[in-house]
């Protein structure tokens, strides 16, 4: 018990106490800062899907896990500068490809995919590009030019200026879509 301190106490305060010495005085307790809790939206879920969202690390838009399209326009629309133009071209492109398309946000990150199949591409958003996630990506070919930790995942990854080969990308998300995507 003799361990056990008072609150606001330290081992050193309360043995300098004893030998009527003179004790420091301890550090002021920390205090948390708290941020304010948002609002609650006024208008449609629509509209709460599409408020400016809090950017985390790489400027990737940190958006709530959603089916469809709103949140992955939500995250398009909140990609950081030249990344958002990107994110649209991305967007338009696998549409034009891929019709029937399923959209999704999970883990802060569009995902397309098809009814049934699971998902075949993710898009990430990191501080000096734009990462193209095929999931299944060494089975396409060519194989997407960035190695992953997972030996059936590819990475194209997009930096600001690139001219990347459309017909290509297109090519690959065709691909992608007709193998047996990722169940998450």
């Amino acid at each position: 018990m003799a361990d056990r301190t008072r609150l606001g106490e330290t081992k050193t305060t309360r043995k300098s106490a004893g030998r009527r010495t003179a004790a420091k005085s301890p550090d002021p307790p920390r205090t948390r800062t708290r941020r304010e809790p948002s609002k609650p939206p006024t208008g449609s879920d629509d509209d709460a899907a599409l408020a400016r969202p809090r950017l985390l690390s790489g400027g990737n838009p940190q958006i709530a896990k959603g089916y469809g399209n709103v949140p992955v326009q939500a995250y398009i629309v909140a990609m950081p500068g030249w990344k958002g133009d990107v994110g649209r071209r991305l967007d338009a492109l696998i549409e034009r490809t891929v019709p029937e398309v399923r959209k999704a946000v999970k883990w802060n990150s569009p995902l397309y995919g098809l009814e049934g199949q699971g998902w075949f591409l993710g898009i990430h958003c990191f501080t000096r590009y734009v990462k193209v996630a095929f999931f299944r990506g060494a089975s396409l070919r060519p194989v997407p030019p960035e190695p992953s930790r997972q030996k059936d995942v590819r990475y194209f990854n997009i930096h600001e200026g690139d001219r990347f080969d459309e017909a290509q990308l297109a090519a690959w998300v065709e691909q992608a879509s007709r193998l047996p995507g990722e169940k998450m």
